[in-house]
């Protein structure tokens, strides 16, 4: 028929577009799999273009694939991990919870696409690559998915959001060294509180930041644990002795990460929770982003009304009414980022505790959902850090007269008077409109001069 080919599966005849890299499986899962709009992620695909490229060479490597299929097999990976044939790649997440269709995606994908490099590049193919004999040589979609899901998982968070964390860590590391000598009120409970200097906040903020890298740190051994190996159920039926280990070389030597075959592919196959670990990193990082967020937002508010101890770039206008006003709006975005990441990771440990008997089947929503993640926690602090952080400026005007206006300055009177006479002055100065020094003086527990002897604010931090 016009514009279609007709391609052969287990089931039979199906009708392809004719440019079409894909095959029959792939179209069957194009049509009975309808649902939303989210396809596989780039960064999955990516991933398992490195999967496969890694078993075509351990196949070879093992007498079980002939050296030119194994190069017309590698060359087609490598034209996807360029970006290539991106359009190839058509499937839904909301599929087989398996992962299958997107395996055999790849699978068929790479086989038409190798047998016409052969052609191109005159390589002799004792029989055409086939999409399961050649390309899915000793793998399952079950040890295939799962790998290509910490693949991707780790290189996501070590080539994208880690680094994307280091230079938010950067930018505040130079923004302590900038307001060093500020001294601000305090504030615990949204109340007054004892002085803080202006760097030690901001150093706060930056250990919020490492804390939740380290912590991502050490939930990458466990995403390098991989399941190729274990075929279908954890046996490793069909799969050749040392394959596992070799191919895990293999992926160490293409990604610069030490990937390591998992010791226990049963539990490799079933379990999840080693993504969902390093998810829980990924949710530790939003929500100390969230709070971040939220204290450059509350400082900066105002601009005459509120605390307005900070000011922050001004990137476009706020209201589609009130002239002149400027919003938070990379504070906004950033916590809604966070609120999303707290999301998916609900989603994924639900779908992470579906793993019954020998497979987990809610995978491509796993996948879909840590990706998801990285990108838009990556893409909102690049964005916080360029169009907010990196502009942030301290009214020190307003800090100091927030601070002098503090009453619980009074704090550093305690060890003069005691705490029970500090309180009383603190009520005293709220309830009549006076300062601690006028209270403290009237109440006839310290004179004057010794008050102003201890009352040094700018010590107290």
């Amino acid at each position: 028929m016009d514009g279609y080919r007709i391609e052969h599966d287990s089931m039979g005849e199906v009708r392809v577009p004719t440019d079409a890299l894909w095959g029959a499986q792939t179209q069957r899962s194009y049509q009975n799999f309808r649902i939303g709009t989210e396809t596989m992620p780039p960064e999955l695909i990516h991933a398992f273009a490195l999967v496969k490229k890694a078993a075509a060479q351990a196949n070879v490597e093992l007498g079980c694939l002939e050296p030119s299929a194994a190069t017309a097999i590698e060359a087609a990976c490598d034209e996807l991990l360029e970006g290539r044939h991106a359009d190839a790649f058509p499937l839904k997440v909301w599929q087989t919870g398996s992962g299958t269709q997107t395996n055999m995606n790849l699978n068929e994908v790479l086989a038409r696409r190798g047998n016409q490099i052969a052609g191109e590049r005159g390589l002799a193919l004792s029989v055409p690559l086939h999409p399961n004999d050649s390309v899915n040589r000793s793998q399952s979609s079950n040890d295939t998915f799962p790998t290509a899901l910490h693949v991707a998982a780790d290189l996501a968070v070590t080539q994208r959001l880690i680094p994307a964390a280091e230079r938010l860590v950067a930018t505040l590391a130079r923004l302590e060294r900038q307001n060093e000598g500020i001294v601000k009120c305090g504030r615990t409970h949204l109340q007054d509180a004892v002085p803080i200097a202006f760097s030690q906040e901001i150093f706060g903020w930056r250990g919020l930041v490492e804390s939740a890298v380290e912590e991502l740190r050490a939930s990458l051994p466990g995403l390098r644990r991989l399941a190729l190996g274990g075929t279908a159920v954890g046996t490793g039926l069909n799969a050749p002795a040392g394959f596992d280990r070799l191919v895990a070389a293999r992926l160490a030597e293409l990604t610069g990460e030490p990937f390591q075959t998992d010791p226990n592919k049963f539990h490799a196959l079933t379990a999840k929770d080693a993504v969902v670990f390093s998810h829980g990193a990924v949710k530790a990082l939003a929500a100390n982003l969230m709070k971040l967020a939220n204290d450059v937002r509350w400082l900066a508010s105002g601009p005459r009304l509120g605390l307005g101890e900070i000011s922050i770039p001004a990137n476009e206008p706020g209201s589609s009414i009130m002239p002149g006003k400027v919003n938070p709006t990379q504070c906004e975005a950033l916590t809604m980022v966070a609120v999303q990441v707290m999301g998916n990771d609900a989603a994924i440990g639900f779908a992470a505790s579906q793993g019954n008997f020998e497979l987990n089947v809610f995978m491509p929503v796993i996948a879909h959902d840590f990706l998801q993640s990285v990108r838009l926690l990556s893409d909102a602090m690049a964005s916080f850090d360029e169009h907010c952080l990196s502009g942030l400026k301290a009214n020190r005007e307003r800090m100091e007269r927030n601070l002098h206006d503090s009453l619980m300055l009074v704090t550093c009177l305690n060890p003069h008077i005691g705490y029970e006479r500090a309180a009383q002055v603190a009520h005293k100065a709220y309830e009549e409109g006076t300062s601690l020094r006028e209270a403290c003086v009237a109440l006839g527990f310290l004179s004057a001069e010794e008050f102003d002897r201890v009352f040094k604010p700018e010590e107290m931090v």
